[in-house]
């Protein structure tokens, strides 16, 4: 799934022909690098890509004052289909990322087991810093919020304080994970 493609084709069926400027405004307005995995600056190559895959077509081009000319576009029909189909198969979609942390807990370095425990730490701490921010950035930003948006944004919070309580709970267990590491008997590489 694409959030760009999805908040793209989004804007353009909710508020009719604009340019990319106009649409980076609506996303900045819109708040979407705070509760989206949506850069505000890839938004204009997407807009292009999607362009050339017919779901935007290009209407005019438009010069205000001693800006350049910037192209509009809209929405096409088969842009419409695209985007009713974005919104369900997203909401239906379950989606969990593997987290390259868990391969690196998996495939300790033996000769570091010392420092797991800094290192864990180092990641709750960061992890916690982040959840400050989040929550900060997130009150700044409640009184233009939607309901819905309300509901998206505390399940970003939510998920920032459960990777914290797993962590905290991994912090435990840290004693047995690196005695396990340390009672394995590495494989001889000759006969693998």
């Amino acid at each position: 799934m694409s959030s760009i493609r999805l908040f793209i084709l989004d804007a353009f069926a909710r508020y009719g022909e604009m340019h990319g400027h106009q649409l980076r405004l609506q996303a900045e307005q819109e708040r979407i690098a705070l509760w989206t995995d949506i850069s505000v600056g890839a938004l204009y190559g997407a807009l292009k890509r999607l362009a050339a895959d017919g779901l935007l077509t290009e209407v005019r081009t438009e010069r205000e004052g001693n800006f350049p000319e910037r192209q509009v576009y809209a929405i096409t029909d088969r842009g419409r289909d695209v985007l009713a189909t974005l919104h369900r198969s997203t909401l239906l979609e379950v989606s969990p990322k593997p987290d390259p942390f868990d391969l690196a807990l998996a495939r300790l370095d033996r000769e570091r087991l010392d420092e797991l425990p800094r290192t864990i730490q180092e990641r709750v701490d960061a992890y916690e810093r982040l959840l400050d921010e989040t929550v900060a950035n997130n009150e700044r930003a409640r009184q233009w919020l939607t309901v819905g948006e309300e509901f998206v944004i505390a399940h970003g919070e939510h998920r920032l304080r459960s990777e914290i309580d797993w962590l905290h709970k991994l912090q435990k267990h840290l004693p047995a994970i690196v005695d396990d590491e340390r009672a394995r008997v590495e494989p001889d590489r000759a006969t693998a």
